[in-house]
């Protein structure tokens, strides 16, 4: 299979991946709302309520951080651009592709970059850090 036809299959399952998150989200809400009509009871309900809530509210935020990668790599397929690492403008390997459709990054430059230290979606300068040895020589590894 050519490259090219693997990133077209690429894009069938960024958007199912797409739709799965929104019907999980739309979901989500669903269940929220349930959860706060039904107040009442006492501290012990409402300390699992609030706790169901915040648990609720974290995965809620970890399906839209991947709704916005899912969207920016389709984003990225209108483009032309898919399969470009952001960083360096190299091929993102299939390999990686098929295990993470939406990744913007080759691993190269995803680890560099996690070496460095740098949040995920924040503004990198990526010349400093591939300018960076990572190599295990001149990295101090500590175990715990």
């Amino acid at each position: 299979m050519t490259r090219k036809t693997s990133l077209e299959e690429m894009r069938k399952i960024l958007i199912q991946r797409h739709d799965a998150i929104v019907h999980a989200m739309s979901g989500d809400e669903n269940l929220l709302k349930k959860f706060s009509q039904q107040s009442g009871g006492d501290v012990v309900d409402f300390a699992s309520e609030s706790a169901m809530g915040e648990l609720s509210s974290q995965l809620a935020e970890v399906e839209n951080r991947e709704l916005q990668q899912v969207e920016a790599a389709l984003q990225k397929m209108k483009e032309g651009t898919y399969g470009k690492c952001d960083a360096c403008n190299g091929n993102i390997p299939l390999a990686r592709l098929q295990a993470l459709p939406y990744a913007a990054y080759c691993i190269k430059c995803k680890r560099a970059a996690e070496n460095a230290g740098v949040e995920p979606g924040s503004v990198v300068d990526w010349s400093a850090i591939l300018d960076q040895d990572f190599s295990s020589e001149n990295v101090d590894f500590k175990l715990f």
